[in-house]
């Protein structure tokens, strides 16, 4: 079974920075893009940025400048660098990933989701 498990949110106050982990476990062959999302109370679900296994990245606009995406293929872990940030930052943020498990088809992952608060 593969997990994706999130760490780093918290509250934090507007202008200060946050990492965010996402950490990949279990039978895995091979992780292709990865991604972090977050959805904001009564918002859909968007998101911020991506990182394919290549790391080549892709970021939405709200990211661009402020939020940097990596990976680290030999731990199976992406991060996400957010500064400069701003009250509506606030969110829960959630890692993805395009996982191939054991012999079986890639599939889609999604972690549990940490919380981000930015305070004004």
């Amino acid at each position: 079974q593969v997990q994706l498990v999130e760490s780093g949110g918290g509250l934090v106050q507007a202008g200060w920075s946050l990492r965010l982990s996402c950490a990949a476990s279990g039978r895995i062959f091979s992780i292709n893009d990865m991604g972090w999302y977050r959805q904001a109370p009564g918002k859909q679900r968007e998101l911020v940025a991506g990182i394919s296994s290549g790391g080549s990245t892709n970021y939405a606009d709200l990211a661009k400048g402020r939020f940097t995406i990596s990976r680290d293929n030999a731990k199976n872990t992406m991060y996400l660098q957010m500064n400069s940030l701003k009250p509506e930052d606030t969110a829960v943020y959630y890692c993805n990933a395009r996982i191939r498990a054991g012999f079986g088809p890639v599939r889609d992952y999604w972690g549990q989701g940490t919380q981000v608060t930015v305070s004004s």
